[in-house]
This record gives structure tokens, C-alpha cells and sequence, in this order.
């Protein structure tokens, strides 16, 4: 398909407890590349395959969970056409000066209907994954370091009003629905659960309707097979992180999981797999009765950890 508008996930900022504590933890047990520290005190990371100059940054804050998301757009013309177009909608929006985030050109923020901080850029600075542009390996060092995901897969998102969301993110931005849950048939059976793209992923952002807005149930880490997730947690068992679900495999999607959470108690994911949907797809739709399967498909069980916490 061809990529215009609104590209990628990019970035999230995170709150965390700790900061040192959750340096090492995101360094050293997740893997990631470290790239800098601004004035501020916050670090920035990497995955090893990624191009970018970070995808994740943490804030040390008294209180766990995201401060923002921010997606890649194409170029400085569309993220001016897309702000007109946020505007026009009907979110107010302002404009984050370059260099606010390291290594970051001008972003375009705005709330969601749901609570969430949500921006849009086009500039970072190309740092490389350490492997060449001129006849590259396949991997090097870093892909072994810790469970070592390859670049920032999704997040899923709680809050209030996600059937605004879903028009703004269909109508607004150029996503478009892959997947999603539906409430009793009594009620209507209004979507409690969405699953946006803007790519051929299943999933590039997905929210659940909560009454609290602006909390974060998982930062999701592509893994490159099967095989890597299983890795992941023996690494997780090595250094003692606590596990929510998995190893296993979720309906939904068809992606293959590990759910845990960090030391601050922000929930992460370590995903492979998924099937591969284009715009014209027709939307799955799971029911809340058959969810158990579309969650933890081989033993179709509704875990009440990952139905209820979120930070």
C-alpha cells in the first residue's frame, strides 16, 4: 500500500517511579539503546532495529503511566494539513517547538476525545541501527542484548468516548478499523473495544472504553518470531518481572504474547505475529461472551489483571 499521512508510532513518554531503576530495567532487561538524557532528566531509548533517534522516553514522576503518544507523519506538508484537518474537526492543538524532544522537529499536539496526550510530527534524526546502509548484516550486537525487540509495535489505550476516537482516527487521520469488541446485544452492542492501522498491522493503536480517561493498559514490543517472545520470557524469569499473561496467543489479531510489567507497574508487551490487513478489509468483530478466546485464545479465559489495571 502505498505510506502517506499518518505513517508509524513513533514515540511515547512515560511516567515511571524510578528513573535509575527503570533505566537499567529498560536497557538491560528489555534491551533497548540508550541515545541521550536531556536538561530535563529524561531518557530517551531506542529499539536495535529501529532508524530513529528514540521511540521511548521516561520521566520520573510520583505517579506511573504516559504523559503522550506521538505518530510519524510524512513530511512538514502533511503535518500542516493535518493539523488544519484536526482543527477543523473541532480539537484545539499547539504547536511543540522543535528541540523540545530530543533530536525532534515540531509536533502537533492535541487531546483525544478519550483523555490521551496524542501528537503528530515529521522530523527526527536519522541515527541508524548500527548495521550500514552499504551491504548490511542482518543483525549485530544489539539484537542480542536483553530480549532486544526491533522497534515500538502499538500501544492500547483506556478511556472514556472511544466512538469519538474511532471518527476522529477514521475520518481525521486515515486510519481504519481492523478489529472489535462489542458489548452485550441487550445494550446495543456498542464497541467497547476498537483496533486502528494506519499500516498493514493489525493494530498501530487500539483503545478500551473506561471511565477514567488518559490511562495506558500496554506499550506493545514487536519481536521478530515466535521463538524471540519464548526468549523474552526466560529473560523475564531470569530477572524476576512479573508476568501478567502469556506465553500465548491471542485471538484477536492472531498475534503471538507476553504480557509483564516494568518496575514502575506500566504494562509492556512483547508481540510477534499478527496477520496482515489492507484499508479494504472487512472489520472482525469478537463478542463479549466469545472474548476469553480472543484474549488467551488456547485456553479462552478472561484474565482479570489484564481486564482491570492499567496506569
Amino acid at each position: 500500500m502505498a505510506m502517506t499521512g499518518v505513517l508509524r508510532p513513533g514515540h511515547a513518554q512515560m511516567r515511571v517511579l524510578d528513573l535509575a531503576e527503570s533505566r537499567r530495567f529498560y536497557r538491560d532487561v528489555l534491551g533497548l539503546v540508550e541515545t541521550g538524557e536531556d536538561a530535563q532528566g529524561r531518557v530517551y531509548f531506542k529499539c536495535w532495529d529501529e532508524r530513529d533517534h528514540h521511540c521511548l522516553v521516561l520521566r520520573e514522576a510520583d505517579r506511573a503511566g504516559i504523559d503522550l503518544i506521538g505518530f510519524k507523519v510524512l513530511n512538514a506538508a502533511t503535518l500542516d494539513q493535518l493539523e488544519r484537518d484536526v482543527q477543523a474537526w473541532g480539537l484545539a492543538t499547539e504547536r511543540v517547538p522543535a528541540g523540545e524532544l530530543l533530536e525532534t522537529g515540531e509536533r502537533v499536539r492535541f487531546t483525544l476525545p478519550t483523555g490521551h496526550v496524542f501528537e503528530l510530527y515529521a522530523d527526527k534524526t536519522h541515527v541508524g541501527n548500527g548495521l550500514g546502509q552499504v551491504n548490511p548484516p542482518p543483525w549485530g550486537p544489539a539484537a542480542d542484548h536483553g530480549i532486544a525487540p526491533t522497534r515500538l509495535d502499538h500501544c492500547l489505550l483506556y478511556g472514556p468516548n472511544i466512538a469519538a476516537n474511532k471518527a476522529f482516527f477514521t475520518q481525521v487521520l486515515g486510519f481504519y478499523l481492523v478489529e472489535r469488541i462489542v458489548g452485550p446485544v441487550e445494550a446495543g452492542e456498542p464497541e467497547i473495544a476498537i483496533f486502528l492501522s494506519c499500516s498493514h498491522k493489525t493494530h498501530d493503536i487500539a483503545f478500551v472504553e473506561y471511565p477514567e480517561p488518559g490511562k495506558l493498559h500496554h506499550l506493545s514490543w514487536r519481536m521478530p518470531t515466535w521463538e524471540r517472545v519464548l526468549r523474552a520470557g526466560d529473560i523475564m524469569g531470569m530477572n524476576k518481572v512479573p508476568i501478567d499473561i502469556g506465553p500465548t496467543r491471542h485471538g484477536t489479531t492472531r498475534g503471538e504474547t507476553i504480557y509483564a510489567w516494568d518496575p514502575s507497574g506500566n504494562r509492556f508487551e512483547t508481540f510477534c505475529g499478527g496477520y496482515e490487513p489492507y484499508p479494504d478489509v472487512q472489520p472482525i468483530t469478537w463478542t463479549q461472551d466469545g472474548f476469553g478466546h480472543g484474549l488467551d485464545f488456547p485456553h479462552g479465559k478472561l484474565h482479570e489483571s489484564f481486564l482491570t489495571i492499567v496506569t
